[in-house]
């Protein structure tokens, strides 16, 4: 009955947004209702945003306008968590995702804000304390489970350095209707995880979540300059396939490293994605997308249909 998020990355707090509204936009179920959304700045606060009904729709209001993205301060927090599910949860909204702003954020599935039995605590409230008190994300999560096997939660932690790890209790787990997801960017410190139940279809929708927040923070065809591509331009053999450019951002010259491209005509990619980009002989980025190519006695006659084209380039790092 619930979806849980958490992530740490650039644009943490957008790519949570774009998570919840990718799975709104083809889950049946326990969705489109309240939304505890929660982040941590990038100078260390601790804001939130909360909505009864109508999930991202209604979350974030500019003007007299509903269903915008979140404001700056939120959509570019490196830490940002949500719970969701149907309309009309018990308030404050606050205690289905709780967090500090020195120590990290909590979110989960089904009831994480309850005691677990014999308790007085809400599980979600003992997690976070176990992370001020020094505890690991995962080792936060395994003593709560430990202690109460049978609390109806699943829990999501990610603690200010960027550590992150979710699970359920045994109870939970016997469920057949759950889904899970965890992606990792280890070079960026990029970390999403998912955890959700009573959303259908209930395999794939953590997967979208979690791989919607990933491109939101680090797109893959992310471009940072466009090179013009256009009919004519040679095509020659070359120790590596290659586009070569000026400084202008025309593309001189194709190397490719097969013969079949130089014979006949010939259609195909001839730029696939990440195909190296040189100006003089140096390497400036990779290609970020592989248009439909015609080649003819060594030059190349159209791309995707047209005469000429803007070929995206990630810079190289």
């Amino acid at each position: 009955m619930t979806i849980g998020l958490a992530v740490t990355g650039e644009n943490a707090g957008l790519a949570a947004f774009r998570a919840l509204e990718a799975v709104e936009k083809v889950a049946r179920g326990a969705i489109r209702g309240f939304v505890s959304f929660v982040v941590i700045t990038e100078n260390g606060r601790l804001l939130r945003a909360e909505t009864q009904r109508g999930g991202t729709a209604t979350l974030f209001v500019e003007g007299e306008t509903t269903g915008t993205a979140p404001p700056h301060p939120i959509a570019g927090a490196r830490f940002a968590a949500f719970m969701s599910s149907g309309p009309d949860r018990p308030e404050p909204l606050a205690q289905f995702t709780p967090g500090d702003a020195a120590f990290g954020l909590v979110s989960g599935h089904r009831l994480p804000n309850v005691p677990g039995e014999g308790s007085d605590t809400p599980l979600n409230l003992t997690v976070l304390d176990r992370l001020r008190a020094g505890a690991m994300p995962e080792e936060a999560i395994e003593a709560a489970f430990t202690a109460h096997p049978t609390a109806d939660a699943g829990l999501i932690v990610l603690d200010r350095q960027g550590r992150l790890f979710a699970a359920n209790s045994p109870f939970v787990q016997s469920r057949g209707d759950l889904g899970f997801a965890f992606l990792e960017d280890a070079a960026r410190n990029h970390r999403v995880a998912v955890l959700h139940n009573a959303i259908h279809p209930k395999d794939g929708l953590a997967d979208l979540a979690a791989g919607t927040a990933m491109d939101c923070m680090a797109p893959f065809d992310q471009s940072d300059l466009f090179l013009t591509l256009a009919a004519g331009t040679p095509v020659a053999l070359g120790p590596e396939a290659a586009l070569h450019t000026d400084r202008t951002g025309r593309v001189l010259e194709i190397t490719v490293t097969r013969n079949a491209w130089l014979t006949g005509r010939r259609d195909g990619a001839l730029v696939n994605i990440a195909t190296p980009v040189l100006d003089e002989g140096r390497l400036i980025g990779h290609t970020t997308t592989d248009p439909y190519c015609i080649v003819e006695a060594g030059r190349l006659v159209s791309i995707s249909g047209q005469a000429e084209v803007q070929i995206g380039v990630r810079r190289s790092t």
